[in-house]
């Protein structure tokens, strides 16, 4: 698998986002970075979300498809922005995920800004011994299920 760590067009991005408006509309949500790894018996998604409240975090999960929405809200004041480079908004990112995963016993952590989510295997997507007989003796081998 390649592994792309250098984006050329960030810049690119960058000014053709400044150009079109501001981010986080419902016609363009801003973007939420992620790292998914596995640990074991379980998956883990961490996303990133700086200045947002853990109020603002909604998850959902209908079938396999997870739903992670949050807000940043802009800050009002009687001042004038000389810097506008954070994005505020609504973030949302839809995540499909496999059918071994126990998306009934999902767990979610939020602290300094990265909301944390840990998804257990489901007991039967994990490998099992099966029981083997011959002639009427049982005899255990292992079968990745």
């Amino acid at each position: 698998m390649l592994l792309r760590t250098i984006d050329p067009f960030r810049e690119f991005d960058r000014l053709a986002a400044q150009l079109t408006g501001p981010a986080g509309t419902t016609n363009r949500p801003a973007v939420m970075p992620m790292d998914a790894w596995r640990e074991g018996d379980r998956f883990v998604i961490e996303f990133d979300l700086p200045g947002v409240s853990a109020d603002s975090i909604d998850l959902d999960v209908e079938r396999n498809v997870l739903t992670v929405k949050a807000e940043r809200v802009a800050r009002n004041g009687d001042w004038e922005m000389l810097a506008n480079e954070r994005t505020r908004g609504t973030f949302t990112r839809q995540l499909v995920l496999g059918d071994n995963l126990d998306l009934d016993r999902i767990e979610a952590g939020y602290a300094d800004g990265v909301l944390r989510l840990v998804v257990p295997i489901a007991e039967r997507a994990k490998p099992r011994k099966i029981a083997v007989t011959q002639a009427g003796d049982p005899v255990e081998r292992a079968i990745e299920a």
